[in-house]
């Protein structure tokens, strides 16, 4: 049994093909650009010949690429787009056109004469054209798991933040759990368009399609390294390169949450909001009001620090934030003891086992292989020469 999964950041996008007759840290894994920083590179290098360009497809990762696209519009360079492509930039689409952005319809973005451009996050015909050129078949998948950031589509007038974060909050209520935040392609709910861009993008699928957000899926991931697994209640750091987002877990499931935006924090913010959230006093304002998502509690129990060989496990790509270098004073650092944590020997793929995990959970038949494997006891020892794609 094979399952691709794909974890889709703002840096990087982290696949892993699992096959139930391997070990786990035997298969074969990609680390590669973004698709929004795959556009971005592009645009940034054709920006010279101000060619008039039009972007087309679906939904997508904004930020580097949303930033590349304003920056042709203010160049003063025709740039059109599609609605579909275009909620990219923002849902309302009045202000992407306040951009100096010409929204098109699908007929007439067929007559332009210009550079095309297709929009979106998941592209299984490349990913599976590479493992082919290695070698590798992706034709007998049982499963396919993808994870992406999805703000959802507020209303106008309501916060993007405050609405992921009610969002959020329903979510836990309803199921306790963070494969709570994964979907199977049919059941993902309308205002969660980014997911169901995913969904509407990736065409025929030789197999079930999952998705799920990005940052539960790593917390869910960081879970399988064996230091973490053993700790009955513990507070799971997933920094990444736009969001920081950190879940108190105990026996009972989610019992607290916050996310911020990580460019607006640093490591003493971070870590008084650990506290906070360890000590149960975290509120929503501490997070909403300082340009962050919010916080959630579930729980006004006290997880007290110090009692364990570390206080907080910390994956993600913007991890470093933690190291205690010697160039940061004693007051900066703080006192909080990190682990990093390695689920199977790679933090960059923590979101893909989240996914597994959660696929497992979502895909019954499925669940018995994949829950023997990241229990580490699947695989049978198992060499990929003896068993060939």
């Amino acid at each position: 049994m094979k399952i691709l999964t794909i974890d889709i950041g703002t840096g990087t996008q982290d696949i892993f093909l699992y096959d139930s007759n391997l070990d786990l840290e035997n298969g074969f894994k990609l680390v590669l650009p973004s698709p929004t920083m795959m556009i971005h590179r592009r645009l940034k290098q054709t920006l010279h010949s101000r060619t008039p360009i039009l972007l087309a497809g679906h939904q997508m990762g904004g930020g580097p690429s949303s930033w590349a696209i304003e920056e042709y519009a203010r160049a003063g360079i025709p740039v059109y787009m599609t609605p579909g492509a275009a909620t990219t930039i923002n849902d309302e689409l009045e202000k992407v056109e306040a951009l100096g952005i010409r929204i098109v319809s699908d007929e007439e973005a067929d007559k332009l004469q210009v550079t095309r451009y297709e929009l979106r996050d998941f592209d299984f015909e490349l990913i599976s054209k590479t493992f082919k050129d290695y070698g590798v078949s992706l034709d007998d998948l049982s499963a396919i798991a993808v994870a992406v950031f999805d703000h959802g589509n507020a209303p106008a007038g309501v916060s993007d933040r405050q609405f992921r974060f009610d969002y959020l909050d329903e979510r836990i209520k309803a199921k306790n759990s963070l494969a709570a935040f994964a979907y199977l392609s049919n059941d993902i709910p309308k205002i969660m368009t980014r997911l169901k861009s995913v969904a509407d993008s990736a065409g025929g699928l030789p197999c079930p399609l999952v998705v799920m957000d990005t940052a539960p899926a790593a917390v869910l991931g960081a879970n399988f390294d064996p230091q973490v697994a053993v700790r009955k209640q513990k507070i799971i750091c997933n920094v990444g390169n736009f969001h920081t987002l950190a879940f108190r877990l105990g026996e009972k499931g989610i019992e607290g949450v916050f996310e911020h935006h990580t460019g607006e924090i640093n490591l003493p913010k971070l870590e008084s909001l650990i506290r906070k959230l360890a000590d149960g006093s975290l509120k929503h304002e501490d997070v909403f009001d300082d340009m962050g998502h919010g916080a959630l509690m579930y729980s006004d129990e006290v997880f007290e620090f110090g009692k364990d060989e570390f206080d907080v496990v910390v994956t993600g790509p913007r991890r470093s934030m933690f190291s205690l270098t010697p160039a940061l004073s004693q007051r900066e650092r703080g006192v909080l003891r990190p682990y990093f944590a390695v689920p199977f020997g790679d933090m960059m793929i923590a979101g893909c086992f989240g996914l597994l995990a959660a696929t497992g959970e979502i895909l019954p038949g499925l669940g018995e292989a994949v829950q023997r494997s990241l229990r580490s006891e699947g695989g049978r020892g198992v060499a990929p020469w003896d068993n060939p794609s």
